[in-house]
């Protein structure tokens, strides 16, 4: 069983079918590609899957329970997170804090118990702490943990992002275009990680523009155009079907 099963997936803007009937698995274990031409409608079905926005109609299962328009919050109790596009953060805050908000149960965030400053919130608050620390460690941030988070590179904050959804010990990690704007060296170093993620049994659905990550990182590999599932196979497959060149590429003129 996939550990994430779209099915008739629906949504419209304006009169504008962003998602026209879209159908996906993702498997456990993989980091499954997600590409298409800009408007295919990827980052809306990122959306509709995690709660951001609700379906018009189709239904979400993950992990075995129906998730159709559930609220965000409940999307990710359940273990299912998402990263965006333009990384997100208090920039204010240090990164260990950024971190640690992001911490399931936290118990000081009743106004009471912030006040009174009860030992179950001392104590959850330590736990908290030293998780944002192993996950830093993890992800080569200990360097800048107590550095606010608008000190760091561009490179560094997707990093950051990628920590968030770690700290909610995620099943499933939707990511959206986590080597965009990111140096060819740091890139490398974010693939690694989701590979090494992968590998200690973390599944990725990964958006990204830069296909050569795709096709070093991604296996299965789903192509959406025009809001559909287009295709879907290794990176090569893809790559040589005449229907995602045409996506890409446009219908070629054939001259007498």
């Amino acid at each position: 069983m996939a550990l994430l099963e779209v099915r008739g997936l629906a949504r419209s803007f304006y009169g504008v079918h962003a998602l026209n009937g879209v159908d996906l698995d993702v498997a456990a274990g993989t980091i499954t590609g997600l590409i298409g031409p800009n408007g295919a409608g990827k980052t809306t079905l990122f959306n509709c899957v995690t709660g951001v926005i609700p379906p018009e109609s189709g239904r979400v299962r993950f992990d075995g329970e129906d998730i159709t328009a559930w609220s965000a919050d409940r999307v990710t109790r359940r273990g299912l997170v998402r990263t965006f596009q333009i990384a997100r953060g208090f920039p204010r805050l240090s990164v260990r804090e950024n971190l640690m908000l992001y911490g399931a149960r936290r118990p000081g965030e009743s106004l009471w118990r912030a006040w009174a400053r009860t030992a179950d919130v001392a104590r959850r608050e330590r736990e908290l702490s030293g998780r944002a620390g192993a996950v830093a460690k993890r992800l080569n941030l200990t360097r800048v943990l107590d550095d606010p988070a608008a000190a760091l590179s561009g490179g560094q904050k997707k990093l950051l992002e990628l920590g968030r959804a770690l700290m909610t010990d995620p099943k499933l990690i939707l990511l959206d275009a986590p080597i965009a704007g990111v140096n060819p060296a740091l890139a490398r170093e974010i693939g690694s990680h989701l590979a090494g993620l992968r590998d200690e049994g973390l599944t990725f659905l990964v958006i990204e523009h830069h296909l050569d990550v795709i096709a070093r990182l991604c296996n299965p590999v789903i192509v959406m155009a025009e809001g559909r599932h287009l295709a879907e196979g290794t990176f090569a497959e893809v790559a040589a079907d005449e229907r995602v060149q045409e996506a890409y590429m446009g219908a070629r003129t054939v001259t007498p």
